[in-house]
């Protein structure tokens, strides 16, 4: 290590692994990555990739998010993606099912672009929103649309543990030509018999989601453990059952999309001030986040619904209103997160 250390003093300003990236992009010394080794775009409208770390990558839990690193156009983008692998998955590979979405800056450029070879920079699986250690007598999966990639890898670990309880997978999509991996779960389905899988298409079938179909699917939902991962509209369906139920202890959520209380109007005034960057605008009401970028800024992100603390910076001054909770917070130079901040009034953000 302190030779390591010497090396890295050496090499200022930049570390030591951006030298050993010209010469081979896989050989790093602290930094992880992972190659691309396999690209299937058979999914309408999604993307899969099978990916080889570097030697510092030490596994997952089901459920957690990985964040990659993407450089576009010169500037390196950081997203966060659940690999659909089982946590036993010992072929020292990361398989990742990634939704396009149509104003996408990196899904559509991998869409596009990702091939073998191509190397790209990886954090460690991080995230609460797993299996316990302690498996449970019974377990739910709910999911719907690309809310399936950690709600699969939960599924696929199980099955590879010969979990003996009753699992049930209840997954909504539009069609079944929008499932990914829908034959493994057609396969895990047949070979374990204590496993049910449930595939939905209420635009085709009219069946959507709610009590009773829980009591169809899962009559014991209520002594479960249930994880959900979804669009919002489902995501609200299941916490209103489980609430009215009142088991909301048993669901577990991990969510894509933030959702927001409304925002006060009386809120919506004042100057937000970007002083690292010298620059200031008018606060809109929308994410710190967002009015940075709506001013021109380009913080760096990776999940835009406070999951992955990669937009985190400082508040020097000011009130901000967290958007997910709704509470006001104003201690001064204390790190928040710019995509789950709103300005209250005049603040002082330091990008």
């Amino acid at each position: 290590m302190a030779l390591l250390d010497l090396v890295q003093t050496l090499t200022t300003p930049h570390p030591v692994d951006r030298y050993l990236e010209l010469v081979r992009p896989m050989l790093t010394v602290r930094d992880m990555r992972a190659r691309i080794v396999g690209v299937d775009r058979s999914v309408p409208g999604t993307l899969s990739l099978s990916l080889r770390p570097t030697r510092q990558w030490d596994g997952l839990l089901s459920g957690q998010f990985v964040q990659l690193g993407v450089v576009i156009g010169g500037v390196r983008h950081l997203r966060c993606y659940s690999p659909v692998n089982s946590q036993h998955d010992r072929r020292r590979r990361l398989d990742l099912t990634i939704r396009v979405h149509p104003h996408g800056l990196v899904s559509r450029h991998l869409h596009e672009y990702a091939e073998p070879g191509m190397v790209l920079d990886l954090e460690p699986a991080s995230g609460v929103f797993h299996l316990p250690r302690r498996r449970p007598d019974r377990v739910l999966l709910i999911s719907g649309g690309s809310g399936i990639t950690p709600v699969l890898s939960m599924l696929r670990t199980l099955a590879d543990e010969n979990y003996s309880g009753e699992v049930v997978f209840l997954h909504y999509a539009r069609s079944p030509e929008l499932v990914p991996h829908r034959d493994e779960l057609a396969a895990i389905a047949a070979v374990h018999p204590n496993i049910s899988v449930e595939l939905r298409y209420p635009e085709r079938d009219g069946r959507g989601f709610g009590h009773d179909e829980l009591d169809r699917v899962a009559p014991w939902f209520t002594e479960a453990q249930t994880f959900l991962c979804g669009p919002p509209s489902l995501m609200e369906s299941v916490r209103k059952i489980f609430t009215t139920e009142g088991v909301g202890e048993r669901l577990h959520t991990e969510e894509f999309v933030a959702t927001a209380p409304p925002m006060d109007t009386a809120e919506v005034h004042g100057t937000t001030t970007f002083s690292a960057s010298r620059v200031t605008a008018e606060n809109a009401g929308t994410s710190l986040l967002a009015q940075a970028e709506a001013a021109g800024l380009s913080p760096e992100y990776g999940c835009r619904m406070g999951i992955c603390f990669s937009c985190t910076s400082v508040r020097r001054s000011g009130c901000t209103r967290n958007l997910r909770t709704g509470d006001l917070e104003t201690d001064p130079d204390q790190p928040i997160q710019l995509c789950v901040q709103a300005a209250v009034g005049d603040v002082d953000i330091d990008i």
